[in-house]
C-alpha cells in the first residue's frame, strides 16, 4: 500500500505552525483553523511531537475529537521525546531552525531515533493526540539541517532503530505506511538505495517546490518512481516566501531567493494567478506526488489554498516559466504542452 492508497486527497493541513511556529497563535484560532480545514473537507492531517513540544499534536487532538475516527488520515512523527521537565524553549539546539518553536510548550525535547523511543513516541502522540492509532508514522529530520556532520551517525542509529521497528509495526498492521519527513533530499536517496527496510513514501518539505525542486528532479523523483512510492510535499510555499512572506527555509530570505519570487510574480500577475495557486499546481503537477500540505493558522487561509488548487491557469503561463529559466525543464508542468 503506498501514500497515494492512504490518502483522501490531493490538499492536506500541514499543522506545524499550530505549534505556535514564529508565533504565540491563540488556542481558539488554531481550533478554528483545524475546523475550517474539515469544513473544507480536507481530510488528511500531519503533525509531528517537535512542533511546540507536542502543542501541536494536543491542539489537532481537541479539534478532531468530535469526528469520528474512521472519516480521517493522520500521521505524526518519531525521533523526538517530549519530556515532562521543563527547559528554555529559545534556547534549544535545533541546527537551522533555532527559535522557529520558541513560543511553544517549554517541555524538554531529546532526539532519540531507537527502537524503544519510537515505540514511546507512538505511545505518547496518540495521547496527545486522543485517539487510538495513527494512520502514518515518518521519522522526523534524520538530515543536515539539524545535525550537521553528525547525520549519517543519526541516520544509522534510525536504521538499526526506528526503521526497522516502523517496518515491522507496519508489517503487524498496526499502522499503514512509514517513511521519512525531511527537508533534504539526501537520505531519502539513501533509504531507498538500501534493500531492507521498505518504506511505503516520504513527507518532503521545502525540496520540491517551485522556487527549489532542481535537486529532487535529479535524483528522488525518479528514485521513487521506480520504486513506485509516493511523495507528501510539505513547504510547498517555501517558508512562506512564495507568497510574499519574508522567510526562506526557515530563515530571512536571501536575495537571490527575492528575486526569483518577483520574476514568477510578474508573470503571473500578468496572467491574473494567484502565487498559491502556482506554487501548489506546480508541485502536484508531478505523477509522485500524492499530496501537498501547506500549513496554516489562520482559517480564512484554509479557503485561499483551497481555491488556489483549483484555480485555472492556462498553459501559456507555465511555458514562459520554462523559457525564462524558472522552472526546471525536466519539471512536469500542469498543462500539456
Amino acid at each position: 500500500m503506498t501514500l497515494k492508497d492512504i490518502l483522501p486527497g490531493k490538499l492536506g493541513f500541514g499543522a506545524a505552525p499550530l505549534g505556535n511556529m514564529f508565533r504565540d497563535i491563540p488556542e481558539q484560532e488554531a481550533l478554528a483553523t483545524v475546523n475550517a480545514a474539515w469544513d473544507d473537507g480536507i481530510r488528511y492531517f500531519d503533525t509531528a511531537p517537535f512542533y511546540g513540544a507536542g502543542l501541536a499534536e494536543i491542539r489537532m487532538g481537541a479539534a478532531l475529537a468530535a469526528r469520528r475516527r474512521g472519516d480521517y488520515v493522520i500521521s505524526t512523527k518519531v525521533g523526538r521525546l517530549i519530556l515532562d521537565e521543563t527547559e528554555d524553549a529559545g534556547v534549544r539546539e535545533l541546527g537551522e531552525k533555532a527559535g522557529v518553536f520558541q513560543h511553544g510548550r517549554p517541555n524538554k525535547i531529546v532526539n532519540d531515533y531507537s527502537g524503544d523511543a519510537t515505540l514511546r513516541s507512538i505511545e505518547d502522540s496518540l495521547k496527545r493526540l486522543g485517539t487510538d492509532h495513527v494512520d502514518i508514522v515518518f521519522v522526523h529530520d534524520v538530515a543536515q539541517d539539524f545535525y550537521g556532520d553528525e547525520w549519517l551517525a543519526v541516520f544509522e542509529g534510525a536504521r538499526k532503530g526506528a526503521f526497522r521497528t516502523l517496518d515491522r509495526l507496519r508489517d503487524e498492521g498496526v499502522i499503514k505506511a512509514w517513511g521519512l519527513g525531511v527537508n533534504r533530499v539526501e537520505p531519502v536517496e539513501l533509504l531507498l538505495a538500501l534493500e531492507d527496510p521498505r518504506p511505503d513514501g516520504f513527507l518532503l518539505a521545502g525540496r520540491y517546490t517551485l522556487l527549489d525542486h532542481a535537486r529532487a528532479l535529479q535524483r528522488v523523483m525518479p528514485m521513487v518512481a521506480e520504486h513506485e512510492l509516493a511523495i507528501i510535499v510539505g513547504g510547498p510555499y517555501s517558508s512562506g516566501a512564495l507568497v510574499g512572506g519574508p522567510n526562506f527555509e526557515y530563515a530571512p530570505a536571501p536575495p537571490e531567493i527575492l528575486g526569483k519570487v518577483a520574476r514568477i510574480k510578474a508573470i503571473a500577475d500578468r496572467y491574473g494567478i494567484s502565487m498559491k495557486a502556482a506554487g501548489l499546481q506546480f508541485a502536484l503537477a508531478n505523477p509522485v506526488v500524492a499530496a501537498v500540505i501547506p500549513g496554516a493558522s489562520r482559517p480564512r487561509r484554509i479557503a485561499e489554498d483551497r481555491a488556489a488548487v483549483e484555480e485555472a491557469i492556462p498553459a501559456d503561463f507555465w511555458r514562459e516559466l520554462r523559457s525564462a529559466g524558472l522552472v526546471n525543464p525536466a519539471a512536469p508542468i500542469p498543462a500539456a504542452e
